[in-house]
């Protein structure tokens, strides 16, 4: 039973300290050095090359979620049942709904609007549609990216306070 704890806890640890890591400080110093560095194509580097590294994440998040499910899932039918197991497995499940999302329909989205354009998406007219779709795909993503934080840090209270 301390294994599948355990086995909760670091799938939750890294998975929302993954996504504030990257959310909070990797993109930000990414897109900053990057356009100091390249006033001109440096932002376009740096979406780039985040996009490429927070695609790589949502895959070792999916991991994380799916060990999520099955550590409360098998704690569930070893017994004894977690507290409000239901409410931790829809969330977990939401959590990684999230992160499918993510990967199957929001990154395809904004990968080829990128490609659509020369240069970097900012530098299109404010009322450009591929600019607004970005816009709108870029402020889904944020969203699940922070509504999965929260949910994980419930989670991870909940865990916590399991005996």
């Amino acid at each position: 039973m301390s294994f599948l704890r355990w086995l909760a806890l670091v799938a939750l640890t890294f998975w929302i300290g993954g996504l504030v890591v990257l959310g909070a400080i990797a993109a930000p110093l990414l897109f900053a050095a990057l356009q100091q560095h390249d006033p001109v194509g440096g932002r376009e580097l740096a979406a780039a090359t985040f996009g490429l590294i927070f695609e790589r994440f949502q895959l070792f998040a999916g991991l994380a979620g799916m060990f999520l499910l099955i550590s409360i899932g098998f704690r569930a039918a070893l017994g004894p049942r977690p507290r409000r197991f239901g409410v931790r497995m829809w969330v977990a499940a939401l959590m990684l709904g999230g992160c499918l999302f993510t990967v199957l329909v929001i990154t395809p989205r904004v990968r080829a609007i990128s490609t659509s354009v020369s240069g970097a998406v900012a530098n299109l007219p404010a009322d450009d549609p591929r600019r607004e779709a970005f816009g709108r795909w870029h402020g889904v993503s944020s969203g699940l990216m922070l509504l999965t934080v929260v949910a994980g840090l419930g989670l991870l209270w909940a865990e916590t306070r399991d005996e």
